[in-house]
């Protein structure tokens, strides 16, 4: 008898050994998360709400500048543990190489779908300036709407920075017949289309800009126009005439393989979390038309929106 009690004394101390062990291996690492801010509002912004909600679970958290690009590669080193704005048609290709080569895991998708298309403010449409859109045949009859004081007569397409896309506008341009009555520019930056889109809208003229969603215009109302549809192959590069328009894509999160492991409470909460188009905008229009610093914008957003963070958490 007196054996029997001894080994189930034991069994019972070996027990709660095993939970106590397991319990502290369940505990997320002291650690920081590295969290990479990149150069554009909703970026910028969720990796402070993400942060947010990090600290929230007892974690430390830093933030580093990181490249659009180089940053899954830093993923993959461990020198950045996750993305949270992973653009299908933008990092598709860097993401998936660093996955390849191995140390990047696929950490989910967001609600919100994306798109980087031309387009036009929402007033165009409703004031119908240019009948017709946002069907692209309808600027074979309104270029003049968009013309400009540098756009020598001819309807003006306002793209963004030429390294983003290189020439597939003046090349869409060209395919769908336009190239005789618009041209395009490149603009300087995200800031110069956005000042122009500001000036438009107070002047009340037509304009059509290069813009993405989700994005901070996703509030103020913008709308994209209808190019033929993408298809693989459509494009020049890619052998074909280069008229199409561009590819409805995933918004995806990416960690490094450690996180489940050092950190599994953030990174559970990480995996669930998905935000919509609206929800993005709304981060990015507290910057971009709130004008508060991202710090600031991340926790007002946070403090009004704890209904829809906090089940991620639980």
């Amino acid at each position: 008898m007196k054996n029997l009690k001894n080994k189930v004394a034991a069994a019972t101390l070996s027990l709660a050994l095993t939970c106590a062990t397991s319990a502290a291996f369940a505990e997320d690492s002291s650690k920081p998360i590295v969290i990479p801010t990149h150069n554009w509002s909703s970026q910028v912004v969720m990796a402070y709400v993400i942060g947010g909600i990090f600290e929230s679970l007892g974690n430390n958290v830093e933030y580093v500048p990181a490249d659009s690009q180089a940053v899954y590669e830093a993923i993959r080193n461990g020198d950045v543990t996750i993305s949270h704005e992973v653009w299908q048609s933008t990092f598709g290709a860097s993401f998936y190489n660093a996955m390849e080569k191995g140390g990047v895991i696929d950490a989910g998708t967001h609600e919100a779908a994306t798109l980087e298309e031309m387009g036009v403010p929402r007033y165009v449409i409703d004031n119908n300036l240019c009948p017709g859109l946002p069907n692209w045949e309808a600027l074979k009859s309104c270029p003049e709407v968009f013309a400009t004081a540098d756009s020598g007569g001819k309807g003006r397409w306002l793209e963004g920075p030429q390294s983003w896309h290189g020439d597939l506008m003046p090349v869409r341009l060209d395919a769908l017949g336009l190239g005789d009555s618009y041209t395009v520019k490149f603009a300087g930056s995200a800031d110069a289309i956005w000042a122009e889109l500001a000036s438009a809208k107070k002047e009340g003229r037509g304009i059509i800009t290069f813009n993405w969603t989700p994005n901070f215009t996703d509030a103020d109302g913008f709308v994209f126009i209808e190019f033929p549809s993408y298809k693989d192959g459509c494009r020049k590069a890619d052998g074909g005439d280069g008229s199409c328009g561009s590819p409805k894509g995933w918004l995806k999160k990416a960690a490094n393989y450690k996180f489940p492991k050092t950190h599994p409470k953030a990174y559970k909460t990480f995996s669930r979390l998905s935000f919509s188009t609206e929800q993005i905008g709304q981060m990015a229009s507290l910057v971009d038309i709130g004008k508060l610093s991202h710090q600031d914008a991340a926790k007002k957003w946070l403090a009004d929106n704890e209904a829809v963070w906090k089940p991620f958490t639980e």
